[in-house]
């Protein structure tokens, strides 16, 4: 009986790698897509009064694109979508990260922009007010630390 059932799975598991051969699979924007899916589900659930009649076709339409994503035979697009998807997602944390990090220094550094080139400075506080040089393009502005 045992005998049986790991040969069914191993051909079960032959089965599948043969339909899955060619095709996308799963990557790191299905699995954001996934599990955007399931925190709108939530959601769905929860309000469902007021926001279920607008949030379940959206639950079903991410799920149906991550699907067809999935199964996709069309590599290039699916992979260039991926790679824009990490692209931005490697923006965005580095974005978070500058600003948790500023906001760990913000007892002992003042942080200013500079008004031509949009450049972050970083000023030691309790200086007073001082002249502030952009390393950049060079332009002095003043600023209270």
């Amino acid at each position: 009986m045992r005998y049986r059932f790991e040969q069914f799975m191993t051909n079960a598991r032959m089965r599948m790698a043969h339909f899955m051969a060619g095709r996308n699979g799963n990557d790191q924007l299905n699995l954001f897509l996934l599990i955007v899916d399931v925190v709108l589900l939530l959601l769905a659930s929860i309000f469902s009064r007021s926001l279920g009649g607008i949030l379940y076709p959206l639950v079903l339409i991410l799920l149906g694109y991550s699907y067809f994503r999935m199964l996709s035979k069309n590599l290039y697009k699916r992979r260039t979508e991926n790679e824009k998807y990490l692209h931005l997602r490697a923006a965005a944390s580095s974005k978070i990260r500058v600003l948790k990090e500023r906001w760990v220094q913000r007892r002992d550094y003042k942080f200013f922009t500079c008004p031509s080139c949009k450049a972050v400075m970083r000023v030691p506080r309790g200086r007073g007010k001082i002249r502030i040089v952009c390393r950049k393009c060079g332009n002095s502005f003043a600023g209270k630390s």
